[in-house]
């Protein structure tokens, strides 16, 4: 399990999760990749969110807090291999890429290759991903569709549209308003964008 995963003690047998997507969500509700069976836990909790710069967390606004390492989570922080969080009554230690994999540094598979895109598709991305390679913040936010859409010269429906199929090619099926983010990481993690300043022609 080199590519990182979690160790969730207090719920019941020891289990292992592996952080095999690009985002893993913990909560009460069923639907979470760690879903904690308490009252003291809100329905979706925490998130875990996989960017260039690694692995962070943050809370999302759950009612009794989530500590990491002893210390209440304010603020998006990044993840270090044997972090503690606790989440009600759950204890998951995380453990970074690599963990396991002997002598080998690289805990993650090459990234795959980047789906075809057009002219237009490759401008969006290369605006949408400039907060990722700017390196300005540790968490970028990425812009919102109505600065897409100024940036780019086209409508915030075309901008949708371009999305929604880079959604698809990209392989991101969840229908939140975390994909953005997503995609844009993955764009970077596949060597899709390029440069700040660059692709801005109509």
């Amino acid at each position: 399990m080199t590519g990182g995963y979690f160790e969730v003690h207090g719920t019941g047998a020891v289990r292992l999760v592996p952080l095999s997507a690009d985002t893993l969500t913990i909560g009460r509700a069923p639907g979470n990749e760690v879903p904690i069976g308490s009252q003291t836990v809100s329905r979706l909790h925490a998130l875990v969110e996989r960017f260039p710069s690694g692995w962070i967390i943050r809370d999302l606004g759950s009612t009794n807090g989530t500590t990491l390492n002893g210390v209440p989570l304010r603020e998006a922080r990044t993840l270090h291999d044997g972090d503690r969080v606790e989440i009600g009554p759950a204890r998951l230690v995380f453990h970074a890429p690599g963990r396991l994999a002997g002598t080998r540094t690289v805990g993650v598979e090459p990234p795959p290759a980047p789906p075809a895109l057009t002219r237009r598709e490759r401008e969006l991305l290369d605006v949408l991903c400039r907060p990722y390679v700017a390196g300005g913040s540790a968490f970028p936010e990425p812009p919102a569709v109505r600065f897409l859409a100024t940036t780019l010269g086209v409508s915030e429906s075309a901008v949708k549209k371009h999305l929604t199929r880079l959604y698809d090619k990209f392989g991101l099926v969840t229908n939140d308003d975390r994909r953005r983010s997503q995609l844009a990481a993955e764009a970077v993690r596949r060597g899709v964008a390029g440069p700040p300043g660059v692709g801005t022609a109509t």
